[in-house]
């Protein structure tokens, strides 16, 4: 759980984040840790990083959906473009492994 103290330095940060001001290395150094070690962290800084990447997105749309539930990589160097290759993707979900490894904890 986050102490107000801890939660407000957070969103300072998420805040000159979203708007392109200047983060030192050391806030962000900090950010991150608190980020690695706590959801509600992680999620404000998710959501900080997809509002300076892509702007705020409008209300009702598809992309404010994804944006609330924290759901997706926040950096778009990450995301993929275009049309991918049928047969890539269909080798990925037949692979011969554990018949549970899809599941998760």
């Amino acid at each position: 759980m986050l102490s107000t103290e801890t939660r407000k330095r957070i969103e300072e940060i998420c805040n000159r984040i979203e708007n392109h001001e200047e983060v030192s290395f050391e806030d962000m150094t900090w950010v991150q840790k608190w980020s690695n070690h706590n959801r509600i962290a992680n999620r404000m800084l998710n959501q900080a990083r997809r509002i300076a990447a892509m702007g705020k997105p409008m209300a009702g749309s598809l992309d404010e959906l994804l944006n609330d539930l924290d759901l997706g990589d926040p950096d778009p160097s990450n995301w993929l473009q275009g049309p991918q290759n049928p047969v890539d993707l269909g080798l990925w979900f037949t692979r011969d492994e554990d018949p549970n490894w899809r599941q998760h904890d």
